[in-house]
């Protein structure tokens, strides 16, 4: 089973970031990753963000594997997105890097 700290891992070591943005995904209780394309970094820092995504973690695995689309999770409301829309528009590339 994965979790927030071995997805941050997996995303760090994959330089998963958006270039040129900080983006937050916001997972609720189950904690969040900051994917920083400004500094190259991620981590689970509380910094401000260019877009915060907020969802489930297990939505968040499930995009992960392909299993649910981000233009699907956003329409059934199932994925949130609060500042920059084009920042979190490339949270599928991002996703891309860390498929297994």
């Amino acid at each position: 089973m994965r979790d927030v700290a071995t997805v941050t891992r997996i995303m760090a070591e994959a330089m998963a970031v958006v270039p040129g943005k900080r983006v937050r995904l916001d997972f609720g209780g189950d904690g969040h990753i900051l994917l920083d394309g400004v500094d190259r970094r991620v981590g689970a820092d509380d910094a401000p963000a260019d877009a915060t995504v907020r969802m489930s973690f297990a939505n968040f695995l499930a995009m992960a594997d392909g299993k649910l689309s981000g233009t699907m999770a956003f329409m059934q409301g199932k994925l949130k997105v609060q500042g920059d829309m084009g920042a979190a528009m490339q949270l599928q590339t991002v996703l891309a890097k860390i498929k297994p």
